[in-house]
């Protein structure tokens, strides 16, 4: 089969090549998925998981990218839940092959069906920006009616399905990100917009919840704003400034059926929109992730 491999670390994105690789077989409990369409996110080669196995041995050449929707093709040993020939999406796990290939092993746990009348494209934009924001705001962060949210990054991939979900859960939802990004941000439901790059996020003022996917400075700068018995909740590492008098989880993002199926009920009946910034072929994707302009969103592959 076709897929995208990785073999160095340090080359990132530059390393990435079009090869040949042998079909992968299913294990227990796994099923093969052909795959028509695979997400990629661009912090993947930093990832451990990327190059070494659950037992730290080395694993290269690795086949990126954890997000897919396509047809099952095969059933492992004890498989039960899902079928051959049916649509699917969901994530991949972190330790093994991706989703830049033409087929995909993958535990059958973590996918749910993908309903005739969504894409394939669609689907596979969802697992983590949708999985991500529905469990940062409701497992974490716990979001209640009223409350205040701080969405960074309100026009990209994840941060623009936490304003559409913050604002479904009755918050008031404050966006950041770069000017440009500004109608974006509010159209996919951000109340109000703070361009980081020209305006003080301090003038915010208190909020109940933050959601951060940027850390660095704005991370610390953001763990100030939580008012008393507040959250923070970050996907970019430990927090290091945490509130004074809030709460702070940092996560990593887990791939659930049930949730899957809630956020593309969403999907289907018009309450939540993914934001896709790019598409390309399989043959176009080393150059797609090489360059060097910006694209807010997801990028999708297009394998077949």
């Amino acid at each position: 089969m076709k897929a995208i491999t990785v073999t160095d670390e340090a080359a990132g994105t530059a390393g990435m090549k079009l090869a040949d690789r042998p079909e992968p077989q299913p294990a227990i409990n796994d099923v093969i998925v052909e795959v028509p369409a695979a997400g990629f996110v661009n912090t993947e080669l930093t990832w451990p998981s990327t190059w070494t196995d659950r037992l730290g041995r080395p694993r290269a050449p690795s086949i990126p990218g954890h997000e897919l929707a396509g047809v099952v093709t095969a059933l492992g040993y004890g498989t039960t839940g899902l079928s051959i020939g049916q649509r699917v999406f969901g994530l991949t796990d972190w330790y093994r092959d991706g989703s830049l290939a033409d087929y995909a092993a993958v535990e059958a746990r973590n996918l749910a069906p993908l309903p005739g009348d969504v894409d394939f494209t669609v689907g596979a934009s969802l697992p983590i920006s949708g999985l991500t924001a529905w469990q940062g705001l409701l497992v974490h962060g716990r979001i209640q009616p009223g409350q205040s949210v701080l969405a960074h990054g309100a026009a990209g991939a994840v941060g623009s399905i936490v304003a559409q979900l913050a604002r479904e859960f009755g918050a008031y939802v404050i966006g950041t990100g770069r000017a440009a990004d500004r109608q974006s941000a509010l159209d996919f439901g951000a109340n109000e917009f703070v361009d980081l790059d020209n305006e003080a996020l301090e003038d915010v003022g208190p909020v109940d919840l933050v959601f951060d996917l940027i850390g660095g400075d704005i991370g610390k700068r953001s763990a100030r704003l939580v008012r008393p018995g507040g959250t923070l909740v970050s996907i970019v590492g430990p927090v290091e400034d945490r509130p004074v008098e809030g709460t702070a989880i940092d996560f990593v993002v887990e791939s659930g059926r049930a949730q899957l199926n809630e956020i593309v009920q969403r999907v289907r009946d018009g309450r939540l929109r993914t934001h896709i910034g790019m598409i390309a072929n399989l043959d176009d994707a080393v150059a797609t992730f090489n360059s060097k302009e910006r694209h807010p969103g997801k990028t999708i592959i297009r394998v077949r």
